[in-house]
């Protein structure tokens, strides 16, 4: 028996163990880095950065390349259940082209501290303080502060580029439109039905994380950012189907948002680093060739 199976017994019986099942249901999965940016030849330092709830953020710092001053940096967040070390790879294009690059683990994840429970306004939280500490760096200019994330951190990398003007740029790899749309497709494929259960279990877990998904979802935030965005999507994403990437796009309120479809991808798009890589390092430059900000 399944642990959505037995929260839909729980809620249908009245029972107290409901929350507590919940949040085993949705509980994000460990993963520990295997790889460090030696790996890859990169220098780097590791750090732990201070968050909410008194917690601290593992996380691996990447310098500027030798030589370089006053130079733009890259905050990069992993997505659910994921760390640092799964997203090396951008680490590596970025800094070869002359970026500094702050990797996190967010709470619960890889080996930052543990809360009582993930969400997404909890991700956007954490790179918050990752972009805070960041930009006090010495040899890092704050005004040339990106943000890249997957899945879960591109949705909260929205979130976040939604209430800070003080962005250069943010790169969504594989993020879904709405929170609830996303939980409703898991919901269907346990045959879990919308009415009632379904819909009680939405609701929960909106007073838990104490956000509306209305008001987090990133087909409603992207109105709101300000900096320019690449939505990166895999045609063949069979988690979040290219319809979310497409639908964000056609909410994007002016011509600062771009959509970069990558053929025969899936989720996972670190995998296209290798081929589409000079997309990527293409907005940033075209962020920072932009006007002034």
């Amino acid at each position: 028996m399944t642990t959505l199976t037995l929260i839909v017994l729980t809620l249908l019986a009245g029972g107290a163990l409901a929350p507590f099942l919940i949040r085993r249901a949705y509980r994000a999965p460990r993963v520990p880095e295997h790889r460090t940016p030696a790996d890859l030849g990169l220098p780097y330092q590791t750090t732990h950065i201070p968050t909410a709830n008194g917690k601290h953020l593992f996380a691996w710092f990447i310098p500027l390349p030798e030589g370089l001053d006053n130079g733009p940096a890259v905050a990069v967040i992993h997505g659910w259940g994921g760390n640092a070390g799964h997203m090396l790879p951008f680490a590596s294009l970025l800094h070869r082209e002359g970026y500094a690059v702050l990797l996190l683990d967010a709470r619960n994840h890889g080996n930052s501290d543990a809360d009582n429970f993930s969400s997404m306004p909890r991700f956007a939280e954490d790179l918050e303080h990752g972009l805070d500490w960041l930009g006090d760096q010495p040899h890092i200019d704050p005004r040339q502060l990106f943000l890249l994330g997957h899945s879960v951190g591109a949705a909260a990398s929205l979130l976040v580029a939604s209430r800070r003007p003080d962005l250069a740029g943010v790169v969504s790899l594989s993020t879904f439109a709405h929170p609830e749309t996303l939980m409703r497709r898991q919901m269907r494929s346990h045959h879990i039905p919308y009415l009632p259960i379904g819909w009680l279990l939405l609701r929960y877990i909106e007073r838990t994380i104490k956000a509306s998904f209305d008001d987090i979802a990133p087909c409603n935030t992207i109105q709101q950012a300000t900096c320019p965005i690449l939505l990166v999507h895999g045609e063949e994403d069979r988690s979040v189907p290219l319809a979310d990437a497409q639908q964000i796009y056609a909410n994007s309120p002016d011509d600062q948002v771009e959509l970069l479809i990558l053929p025969e991808t899936g989720h996972d798009s670190r995998q296209a680093i290798s081929t589409h890589g000079g997309s990527l390092v293409a907005f940033f430059r075209r962020c920072l060739d932009g006007p002034p900000r």
